[in-house]
């Protein structure tokens, strides 16, 4: 071998030792190619195994296998090269089969070096642009790959949002942070513990692919051996390898990330996500797993501002129950006074008829103009109510 890397490799295969020479001393080398030569075909596949070249420059007439059979045991190697078959002039015949096998372009003999140096930098220009092209080409399917999950975490977060502010059941909420919170940073497990507010324990409100022995405790109280830890900081945690060993989720997970959730910058509970092997998350993992406790955060709140207003109509319909309750009490007693004013003066109007005009007359006269101004009055103020004193007006008198 000889000369440098910078233009490129060339495996130069020829029966004889003069073209060999020539190709390597006196046209490639001093161009800044590296090179390799072989003399017949198994040395010629030895060197494109070991020394892997951008280009095979062979001879159509080597002993044993030939230039052809050269192309044919390559490819039957899978390996896929650009290769430059050389022949003496009347083998246009065995050129075009090398063409079907595969070969690039075809060096008559005796060979000039203005052609060769042209041939070669030729095919190894376009072996680079094909592989540039390859190259451009898969970094656009990644790019592709990854703006379509973008495109998916972006349609989970609102998916997450949507069910936010449409739904107040809980267990809903859950489960839908549990699966967006796993989509969005490809985890293969993960858990939701909150803060119970009279004891201060975590308990365990959901969780996603668990061993069942962690489901069974589902609104229990149940300690991961970290998440304490970010419940006391405030700020989230991304532990993976020998720093996890330590904790009790070690047994069912080699890599977490703890993001809090906070109400009012408060943590009021933890969402953890975690990967089965040891490979870590990253920060955009991390953005990712905090906006979904951001989510998080809004429904908790939610909920509390639903309880709160479901108490509050609660009370007020008990409040207008026993408003309405009062107000047919009331019409109820005012409908018997009224019926017993007016049946006390019907007595009384039988009595005038049967006694004799006199002082006794006048005094039941006096009674019926009473009961008159009673059945009037009655009439006139229904929100009166036994046992309510009404209040005294300015200049009344005391009885």
């Amino acid at each position: 071998m000889a000369g440098s890397s910078d233009q490129g490799r060339v495996l130069v295969v020829d029966e004889d030792p003069d073209v060999l020479d020539l190709l390597e001393r006196e046209v490639l080398v001093p161009l800044g190619y590296e090179v390799a030569v072989a003399n017949d075909a198994a040395t010629a596949i030895q060197q494109a195994i070991t020394f892997m070249p951008d280009l095979i420059l062979a001879s159509m007439t080597l002993p044993g296998l030939s230039g052809k059979d050269l192309l044919v045991a390559l490819r039957s190697q899978g390996i896929e090269l650009p290769t430059l078959v050389m022949a003496q002039e009347g083998m246009e015949a065995d050129a075009i089969q090398a063409f079907r096998l595969g070969a690039n372009d075809y060096l008559k003999k005796p060979l000039r070096e203005a052609e060769v140096v042209t041939a070669v930098e030729r095919a190894i220009n376009e072996t680079r642009l094909r592989g540039e092209r390859q190259r451009l080409a898969q970094q656009l399917a990644d790019s592709n790959r990854q703006l379509e999950r973008r495109v998916r975490e972006l349609t989970t977060l609102f998916g997450i949002g949507k069910t936010v502010t449409s739904t107040t059941h809980q267990g809903q909420l859950f489960d839908k942070l549990m699966e967006g919170s796993l989509f969005v940073t490809d985890a293969d497990m993960g858990w939701l513990l909150l803060e119970d507010e009279k004891s201060g324990q975590l308990l365990l409100r959901a969780e996603a692919n668990m061993p069942a022995s962690i489901g069974a405790k589902l609104h229990q109280t149940w300690e991961d051996g970290v998440s304490g830890l970010v419940m006391l900081s405030g700020e989230s945690l991304a532990i993976e390898g020998e720093g996890l060993a330590k904790f009790k989720i070690d047994k069912y997970a080699k890599a977490a990330l703890i993001a809090p959730v906070k109400v009012r910058n408060k943590p009021i509970g933890v969402l953890v996500v975690a990967r089965k092997e040891g490979r870590g998350f990253s920060e955009r993992d991390q953005a990712m797993l905090e906006a979904v406790t951001d989510y998080a955060s809004i429904s908790l709140v939610n909920a509390r501002l639903f309880q709160a207003l479901e108490a509050r109509a609660t009370h007020l319909q008990r409040v207008m129950g026993e408003a309405n309750m009062d107000a047919q009490a009331r019409a109820e007693w005012r409908a018997g006074l009224e019926r017993g004013l007016r049946a006390a003066r019907a007595q009384i109007g039988a009595m005038l008829q049967r006694v004799e005009k006199g002082d006794f007359h006048k005094a039941l006269q006096t009674v019926d103009e009473d009961l008159v101004a009673l059945v009037k009055q009655v009439n006139e103020a229904p929100e009166t109510f036994p046992g309510k004193a009404k209040p005294e007006t300015e200049g009344s008198e005391n009885s």
